[in-house]
């Protein structure tokens, strides 16, 4: 083979390893969302109320906010 044909298909290969590699990182990754999905207001209530207190809106809220500072 020349040069010029084996740069061809290293680049080739690059090209098709980059497309692969973003639909199958995208696949893992909307697998990961749907079994651990983002923390919500919802989630939130749960948890205040399985540590045996009854959260007011205004304690969710300041509970979300911070999460969404901390990211």
């Amino acid at each position: 083979m020349v040069w010029w044909q084996v740069l061809i298909i290293g680049i080739v290969a690059l090209l098709a390893g980059g497309v692969a590699g973003f639909f199958i990182s995208r696949k893992v990754f909307k697998n990961y969302l749907e079994k651990n999905p983002p923390v919500n207001e919802n989630m939130i209530r749960a948890m205040m109320s399985q540590m045996g207190r009854t959260p007011s809106e205004k304690q969710v809220r300041q509970v979300m906010a911070s999460m969404k500072q901390a990211k």
